[in-house]
C-alpha cells in the first residue's frame, strides 16, 4: 500500500481530496499527469493533458481534478501508460478501455486516429476477461484470466513478439513459447515485453540493447525467450538455489526491468544509473516498486498503485489530535479571556519550563486553571501547539511574541523557528519592526539579517510608519551602524 502524498504531483490536491484516493498512478514525461479513483469509484485526471492522455474529450490542461464520467462505477483493476503517451486499463468485468496517442495503433482499434476519450477495445478481447494491462513506450498488453497473452502497436524491435517487426494493428495472441503455457504477469518497457508463468519461469522479448531482458547479452528478440538466469541463483560454487518469480515489473520511462520471488527478494536488471547490468541482481528493496522510486526519473509510478488510509494513528499523530482537547485534558490556561486544554504529563515530557513548574512547592501545580498575562493567545496558543506537533505556524509578526516566550522559557529549538518564520515572512513594511525585536530580544543572526534588508532596501524602509515611529536611541544605532556600511555615501 502507498501513500500517494511521496508524489510530488499530488500536493495539488487538498487533504480532502487526498483522503478520499484509494488508488493512483502518476505518468508523463515530467511525472506532471495523474488519475485516480476515490472511494466512492469516481474517477478523476488531472495535470499537463499531452496527446489526449487524460481522456477528457479535449485537449485542456488543467489543475483542478476533472471527473471521467466514462470510468465511474467501472471498478478500475489495473491500468498502465506509455510515453506517447497512451493509457490503458481494465476493469473487475475485464474490460479493456484505451485512449490518447495512437499514431503506431497501440489502442488497438486498427486506426491511427488519436483517441481523446476512453473507448473500449474489443478485437480479438471482447469475449476475454483480461485482468492485466501493461503499455510500452507505443506497444500495449493484456493477459487474459485464462492465461493467454495478447499484444499490438509499435513492432520495430520484436515487441509484440509476433516473430517479426511489422506493426500490429490490433490485438495479436502471443504464442511461440508462451503457447500451452499459463501466464499470470506481464510488464512492460519502453520496447520491450516480459512475461511470468504459473510455474515462475520469466519469458522476455523486444528490445535487448541494455540487457533488460535478462538474458545475459544485448540482442533483439522476435519472439518470447525464457530468462534462465531467475530460475537458480549461485550462491556460492556448490550451492544453487532455485526460486519462484511472483512478479514482474519494467517501466517504458527506463530501461529497467525488475522481479519479486515467493520468498519476497527482489531483483533487478537493465539501465542502472547509467549502468548496463545483464544479469539480474538482487537489491535490498522489498518491494519492485521501490526499484522504479529510486531509479525512474522522472518520479511516475510503473502500475495503478493501491493507496489504503488506516484508522491507527501514530504517536505524533494521536498527541497532535488530543492537543486543546476537552475530553482528555487535564489543565486550562486561560489568555485574554480564552481557554487552551492541555495534558500536564505531555507539558511536562515537552518543555523544562512545566517540568518546573508542575513541583509540589510551586502553585501551578494545584491550579486546574492557570492564568497567562505576559503573553498574547495567539502566541501561547502557538506555543503550546508545538509542544504537541514540533510544529510553528505564524505570521512573522506573532512570531516575534512567540521568540520572547521561546527566550523567556529557554526554547531554543523554538528560537531558531521564530527566527526563519521571521526571516521568510520580512518585507520592506515590516522589516524595521523585525529588526526592532530582534534587537530587543538579543536575537543577534535575526538583527544582522533584518539590519542587511533594511539597507538593501533603505529607500522604501526610511518611507514606512514603523521607521518613523521608532524610538530614539534605536535609530540612531541603525543610523550610525548604516553610516558604516557606506549606506549614506554620494
Amino acid at each position: 500500500m502507498v501513500d500517494v502524498g511521496k508524489w510530488p504531483i499530488f500536493t495539488l490536491l487538498s487533504p480532502q481530496e487526498i483522503a478520499s484516493i484509494r488508488k493512483a498512478c502518476v505518468f508523463g514525461t515530467s511525472a506532471n499527469e495523474a488519475l485516480y479513483v476515490t472511494d466512492n469509484d469516481e474517477v478523476f485526471v488531472f495535470g499537463l493533458n499531452y496527446s489526449n492522455c487524460l481522456g477528457t474529450g479535449d485537449n485542456q490542461s488543467t489543475l483542478v481534478p476533472k471527473k471521467l464520467e466514462a470510468l465511474c462505477g467501472k471498478k478500475i483493476k489495473s491500468l498502465s501508460y506509455g510515453s506517447g503517451p497512451h493509457v490503458l486499463l481494465s476493469t473487475e468485468d475485464g474490460v479493456v478501455y484505451a485512449w490518447g496517442h495512437n499514431g503506431y495503433s497501440q489502442l488497438g482499434n486498427g486506426t491511427t486516429n488519436q483517441g481523446i476519450a476512453p473507448i473500449q477495445v474489443c478485437t480479438n478481447l471482447l469475449i476475454k476477461q483480461v485482468v492485466e494491462v501493461a503499455c510500452g513506450s507505443h506497444h500495449s498488453m493484456a493477459l487474459a484470466a485464462d492465461g493467454e497473452v495478447f499484444a499490438w502497436g509499435y513492432n520495430n524491435c520484436g515487441q509484440v513478439g509476433s516473430g517479426s517487426t511489422t506493426n500490429q494493428p490490433t490485438p495479436r495472441k502471443v504464442t511461440n513459447c508462451l503457447h500451452i503455457k499459463r501466464v499470470v504477469g506481464i510488464a512492460c518497457g519502453q520496447t520491450s515485453s516480459m512475461a511470468v508463468l504459473d510455474n515462475g519461469e520469466v519469458y522476455g522479448w523486444g528490445y535487448n540493447g541494455n540487457g533488460q531482458l535478462g538474458l545475459g547479452n544485448n540482442g533483439n528478440q522476435l519472439t518470447p525467450v525464457r530468462v534462465a538466469a531467475l530460475h537458480s541463483v549461485c550462491v556460492n560454487q556448490k550451492l544453487a538455489v532455485t526460486f519462484r518469480v511472483v512478479e514482474i515489473a519494467a517501466c517504458h520511462s527506463a530501461h529497467t526491468s525488475a522481479a519479486k520471488t515467493q520468498g519476497g527478494h527482489v531483483y533487478m536488471w537493465g539501465q542502472c544509473r547509467g549502468q548496463s547490468v545483464v544479469l539480474p541482481h538482487l537489491t535490498h528493496f522489498s518491494c519492485t516498486d521501490d526499484v522504479f522510486a529510486c531509479f525512474a526519473t522522472p518520479a511516475v509510478s510503473w502500475r495503478l498503485l493501491s493507496v489504503e488510509h488506516e484508522d491507527f494513528l501514530t504517536v505524533a499523530e494521536s498527541l497532535k489530535k488530543e492537543f486543546d482537547s476537552p475530553e482528555t485534558a487535564d489543565l486550562k490556561f486561560r489568555i485574554d479571556g480564552k481557554y487552551i486544554h492541555v495534558h500536564k504529563a505531555v507539558l511536562k515530557i515537552r518543555c523544562e519550563h512545566f517540568r518546573s513548574m508542575f513541583q509540589s512547592y510551586w502553585n501551578e501545580d494545584m491550579k486546574e486553571v492557570i492564568e497567562i498575562d505576559q503573553f498574547s493567545y495567539p502566541v501561547y496558543r502557538a506555543f503550546l501547539q508545538y509542544l504537541y506537533t514540533d510544529a510553528v505556524d505564524l505570521p512573522p509578526e506573532d512570531a516575534i511574541g512567540l521568540l520572547d516566550l521561546a527566550t523567556s522559557y529557554c526554547e531554543n529549538r523554538l528560537r531558531k523557528l521564530c527566527q526563519h518564520i521571521i526571516k521568510r515572512g520580512i518585507t520592506v513594511e515590516n522589516a524595521f519592526s523585525l529588526f526592532s525585536a530582534a534587537v530587543r530580544y538579543d536575537a543577534e543572526d535575526l538583527e544582522e539579517f533584518c539590519f542587511k534588508f533594511c539597507i538593501n532596501h533603505l529607500t522604501e524602509v526610511t518611507q514606512t510608519a514603523a521607521f518613523w515611529q521608532m524610538d530614539g536611541p534605536l535609530l540612531k544605532e541603525f543610523i550610525a551602524k548604516a553610516s558604516k556600511c557606506g549606506a549614506f555615501k554620494n
